[in-house]
């Protein structure tokens, strides 16, 4: 009597979405944002497309999910305002100077703009999480968060584009510092 073992190829499901994500940074930090393909990102992966597609439904999604697993949750330390404020500035700093996050975010932050549905999107997933905890830590009104995010947020994609580079902690230092006025 034969018996035959059953195996499941390729990858288990719980490894698929680190592996894609790893892969989407990889493309992005190789063949810059407009490079790195769905087709690019599935080789890179080691998947087929539609195992991809059958997660996230564009390029946009897929990177916007990728940002939040790279990003984690915001660390709100410190037992002030201004410090809870300079930690924050420090850690989106340094994951926006992460090998391919950067150019990620500004990639797809400039495909929202023409793209409704991936503004809804970058809006709703990436940035009202970190939005609420950041008006929760500050007790401050949604348009001064918001202001505080775009400001420094916006700085530090501007730096990265312009020169290819994370700012240095002496320009984070000095940011933190001309973006803290307001809110003492």
């Amino acid at each position: 009597m034969r018996t035959s073992t059953s195996t499941t190829a390729g990858r288990p499901r719980s490894d698929v979405t680190a592996t894609v994500f790893a892969a989407t940074l990889r493309s992005v930090r190789e063949l810059g944002y407009a490079g790195a393909t769905m087709d690019r990102i599935a080789a890179a992966a080691g998947v087929a497309k539609t195992t991809i597609y059958r997660r996230w439904p564009s390029k946009g999604a897929l990177v916007v999910d990728c940002l939040l697993d790279a990003f984690g949750p915001v660390p709100l330390e410190g037992a002030s305002r201004e410090e809870v404020m300079s930690s924050a500035v420090h850690w989106i700093a340094g994951k926006i100077g992460e090998p391919g996050v950067g150019a990620a975010f500004a990639g797809v932050f400039s495909d929202a703009v023409s793209d409704p549905a991936l503004r809804e999107i970058l809006s709703t997933r990436l940035q009202e999480p970190y939005r609420l905890a950041l008006q929760e830590a500050l007790d401050e009104p949604d348009h001064r968060v918001l202001l505080f995010i775009d400001v420094v947020t916006g700085t530090l994609l501007h730096r990265m584009g312009m020169t290819g580079e994370p700012m240095v902690d002496a320009d984070v230092s000095a940011l933190i510092e001309m973006v803290l006025g307001p809110y003492r």
